[in-house]
């Protein structure tokens, strides 16, 4: 599978990706800021290792994002915990490429895996969790017509603490 928009390529990711910065995006603070990554060192055999394990798994489809222009791969989008019998998928993102933040690009992205989960997985609900604090996140969702479900208190242990997790999802 892949997909396109007017800026991006979304093709699988493969152990190509691997070869690049993508494993140390997982060991740069900034990047895991939010996410539930960064706690552990995250070497480039743990990325060989992932990019195998999700080969034969149908729970996921993992995205590597790539900016046309420089054939630069800045990010992965996903659909995860996708479940036929609910008709419902994750989304989940991670963009390394610090240049290319707030320019839009994961909000482009989205949009054809949005379709994609909507029209050929025939998927009936998409949805997200991300820290309270996100609000990069929250925004990405809403353009994309999330609507905040719901805040998990305490559901996210970083850093030493506790953190609230803000729910978002979109019907199709």
């Amino acid at each position: 599978m892949k997909l396109e928009t007017e800026n991006l390529t979304l093709k699988p990711l493969s152990l190509e990706e691997t070869e690049d910065n993508y494993p140390n995006w997982f060991n740069d603070p900034e990047v895991c800021k939010y996410n539930s990554h960064g706690e552990v060192v995250y070497t480039k055999e743990m990325a060989i290792n992932f990019v195998n394990s999700i080969k034969d798994d149908s729970s996921k489809i993992v995205l590597a994002v790539y900016l046309k222009r420089k054939n630069i791969h800045i990010g992965n989008i996903s659909l995860q915990k996708i479940d036929k019998k609910n008709k419902s998928a994750e989304i989940a993102y991670i963009f390394g490429e610090k240049e290319y933040w707030g320019k839009g690009l994961a909000t482009e992205a989205s949009q054809p895996l949005i379709d994609y989960a909507f029209k050929v997985l025939d998927l009936h609900r998409l949805y997200f969790g991300t820290h309270v604090d996100n609000i990069g996140m929250q925004k990405v969702g809403e353009k994309l017509g999330f609507k905040k479900e719901g805040v998990l208190k305490d559901a996210q242990y970083k850093n030493g603490k506790y953190n609230d997790v803000v729910i978002y999802g979109v019907i199709k």
